[in-house]
């Protein structure tokens, strides 16, 4: 059964391929060939084409030298580059002296006053010449034109001999120009024709372009081309389409130098050129090719019909054969990368001058077609692999969730995983890649695939098979060695929560075990410090001028108070002292104490539905007689609709307090405090900007820490804890708080979400 399943496999993948041959050569527009003969054919179209170009230049409208010689054009950079091409005028006349100081010293020395004249006149007219380079444009404009109308005539020249050249076989013709009546003639007309042209009013005129590209009007839809030569000198390249029958008089224009001729008469090629020579080797191979598509169409047919009658294609001779067991244990991206390149291969094969494999026979060789025949068996080889392929694949496609399981599995999925481990250490990671690449391209010769593409067969499976198993070997070692280096640098910066990953017995495992264990010891280590840390704070150090500048106050005027010969009056304006003094050190105290409680995460939060707008209103209105008695100019921009937040409202109106305070503090008298609330996206941003009255620092960061205040000869009041608490309570939102200090000018942003 299984030997009927094979030969039956073998009989339908030669059907199959036969098939492919035909579609591949219908596909390739040879369906174009159908019923025409050489003469009616693309190929001899084009190379009459070519000749009414080449006619056209040699003998009917060949280039006007004199007219393509006024559209030559100089540029004023051309002009420049002329003068200055040898140095300064300075620097030239330098060299020319140079160049004839000696010789005229020698002639001197020879006494020929004669000899000497002449140097001295030839080095006055060099020297007189380069003077007239810098002095007038008229004289430089005269030499670069003369040169360039010396290599337009040699090139214009050349045309002409290449154009006559390329006038391959003889054709008879009588044109006349339709508009001065001039005729030209060549050969006999009375020759038994092989193929002729017709030209006039009705099928349309030859048309000649003035810069040498043909237009070509008959009574066929031809897709004409434009075969141009330009003048090179001129700024602009002329170019003169063919263009269809209706708007052929309006789309050629004629040109500044020469305008579009119109011929009307008769082309004919003589029936003997069809006979022998190049043309009747290419009619003969024309007629074969034909007769080998009408061959490979018809067994494409019949193949067709077999195919979807006598031998249909069984799904059982997949399944029963040994190579789908094995096939189903390959990775998915290794089945995807087999299935692209069997079906590219199949593609490639049979388009590869397919419809001309039986159009050639007569010219084949036994070398040749002993090569056809391989091929046509390498052919059929790939197209039942192609069919495995596919089958397994929709079989596997029917098992639920086995897809995603192949995805997961696959080396491409794996390989990215790798890839990204190992460009952990980008520096590393690029070089190990550009390593790989290099001996990846050298390893496998991409050159001598390109020279030589039958090499792709040999190309593939060494690329496949020996060339990605080591990419991805290589990239999941590598990706591996990142991650460790990776999280020991985590560990040695204090980070010691992350375990490092063992993988496998490899030296990379036991080494990361190791560092897993000296993770282990430093953690304890730290942790018994960090006890003892917590005991320790620097509050004397940060509040001791702070809190001494107030008790300094209070033990200085209760020392006074003792006196018993005060007078009423002083008494009363120093216990007012000792009150303010007193105010001050309370209110340190207790912001030192909620900054303590904040940064401990002691203190609660009581959310709730805030309306923003509301809240800035009111924490204005609480500084109102403040900021009037400040001369500050406050511009307040709001919302004149309700902005909910979910905020703590109490701590919420100590960020908008502090920040408002702030302000009035710190702001240079006279000038103004933009305040703006305003919604953005999903949250509401609230902005304070003002000029300081003091000189501020680049380092803007610093503002935030606790007692760090602008006014650093702290004469102003306050704690310095302002700017710290409303961070504190920012964070405790889930917000976000930045200060932007530009010259003398500030700008804090608080944002938070918003409802």
């Amino acid at each position: 059964m299984r030997k009927t399943y094979r030969m039956q496999a073998v009989i339908w993948s030669t059907l199959v391929a036969v098939l492919v041959v035909a579609l591949s050569s219908l596909v390739g527009m040879n369906f174009r060939e159908i019923g025409k003969s050489y003469v009616q054919s693309a190929e001899f179209q084009d190379e009459m084409r070519r000749y009414h170009e080449n006619l056209g230049i040699a003998v009917l409208n060949p280039p006007n030298l004199e007219a393509e010689k006024k559209r030559i054009v100089v540029t004023k950079s051309e002009i420049e580059e002329h003068r200055n091409y040898f140095g300064t005028l300075s620097e030239q006349v330098g060299n020319i002296e140079e160049q004839y100081r000696e010789r005229i010293a020698d002639a001197e020395a020879g006494k020929s006053e004669k000899l000497k004249a002449t140097l001295i006149e030839e080095r006055d007219n060099k020297i007189d010449d380069i003077q007239k380079n810098f002095e007038d444009d008229a004289h430089v404009e005269a030499k670069i034109r003369a040169g360039k109308e010396k290599q337009l005539e040699e090139d214009v020249q050349q045309r002409i001999r290449d154009a006559k050249d390329q006038l391959h076989f003889p054709v008879s013709y009588t044109l006349t120009d339709s508009q001065t009546g001039e005729t030209f003639t060549a050969g006999d007309m009375n020759v038994t024709r092989g193929y002729s042209e017709t030209f006039n009013t009705e099928v349309g005129y030859l048309k000649v372009s003035p810069n040498y590209s043909y237009a070509y009007e008959a009574y066929e839809a031809y897709e004409e081309d434009a075969y141009t030569w330009s003048n090179p000198f001129v700024d602009e390249v002329t170019t003169e389409l063919a263009v269809s029958e209706h708007k052929a008089d309006a789309a050629l224009e004629p040109n500044q130098s020469q305008e579009v001729k119109r011929f009307e008469g008769e082309i004919v090629v003589p029936q003997t050129v069809f006979e022998e020579g190049w043309l009747a080797e290419n009619a003969k191979r024309y007629e074969w090719r034909r007769i080998g598509l009408y061959i490979l169409w018809a067994l494409g047919a019949l193949a067709l019909g077999a195919l979807l009658s006598i031998i249909r294609f069984k799904k059982e001779w997949v399944i029963t054969s040994r190579i789908g067991a094995r096939y189903e244990q390959l990775k998915l991206d290794l089945k995807a990368v087999l299935l692209l390149v069997s079906a590219s291969m199949v593609w490639m094969l049979a388009g590869d001058n397919s419809g001309r494999y039986l159009g050639y026979l007569p010219y084949y060789s036994l070398e040749s077609s002993i090569i056809s025949g391989f091929m046509f068996m390498v052919l059929i080889i790939l197209v039942w692999a192609t069919v495995v392929q596919l089958v397994l694949f929709v079989e596997r496609l029917k098992t639920e969730g086995a897809l995603e399981q192949d995805i997961k599995d696959s080396y491409s999925v794996s390989f990215l995983f790798a890839l990204q481990g190992m460009f952990l250490n980008r520096k590393i990671g690029v070089q190990m890649f550009i390593l790989l690449i290099g001996f990846f391209l050298a390893g496998i010769g991409l050159f001598g695939v390109f020279a030589a593409p039958f090499l792709m067969l040999m190309y593939v499976p060494l690329a496949l098979f020996i060339g990605l198993p080591f990419v991805y070997i290589f990239v999941r070692r590598t990706a591996y060695l990142n991650r460790i280096m990776v999280d020991t640098e985590a560990m040695a910066n204090g980070k010691l929560h992350k375990e490092i990953l063992i993988e496998g017995r490899s030296p990379l495992a036991e080494h990361a075990k190791n560092l897993n264990n000296l993770r282990e010891g430093v953690r304890t280590s730290m942790s018994e410090q960090a006890k003892s840390e917590r005991l320790k704070t620097e509050l004397i150090t940060n509040v001791s001028h702070d809190l001494r500048t107030p008790l300094t106050s209070i033990i200085t005027y209760t020392d006074l108070l003792k006196n018993e010969d005060l007078s009423v009056e002083e008494r009363t304006k120093y216990v007012d002292v000792l009150d303010k003094k007193s105010q001050r050190l309370k209110t340190l105290i207790e912001d030192l104490f909620e900054v303590s409680k904040m940064a401990s995460g002691n203190l609660e939060l009581h959310q709730q539905r805030v309306d923003l707008a509301q809240l800035l209103q009111q924490a204005l209105a609480e500084h109102e007689e403040e900021i009037s008695k400040s001369g500050l100019d406050f511009r307040v921009s709001s919302l004149d609709t309700p902005l909910i937040a979910y905020v703590d409202g109490q701590r919420w109106w100590r960020v908008l307090d502090n920040l408002i305070v702030n302000a009035i503090k710190y702001t240079l008298p006279g000038t103004r405090v933009y305040v703006t609330l305003r919604k953005v996206g999903n949250t509401a941003e609230f902005v304070v900007k003002n000029v300081t009255k003091y000189e501020l620092g680049e380092d803007t960061d610093e503002l935030f820490e606790r007692f760090k205040r602008a006014d650093t000869s702290r004469h102003t009041d306050g704690s310095g804890l302002g700017l710290a608490i409303a961070q504190s309570i920012v964070d405790m939102h889930n917000g976000d708080m930045k200060i932007e200090v530009d010259g003398d000018l500030f700008k804090v942003t608080v944002v938070v979400a918003a409802v």
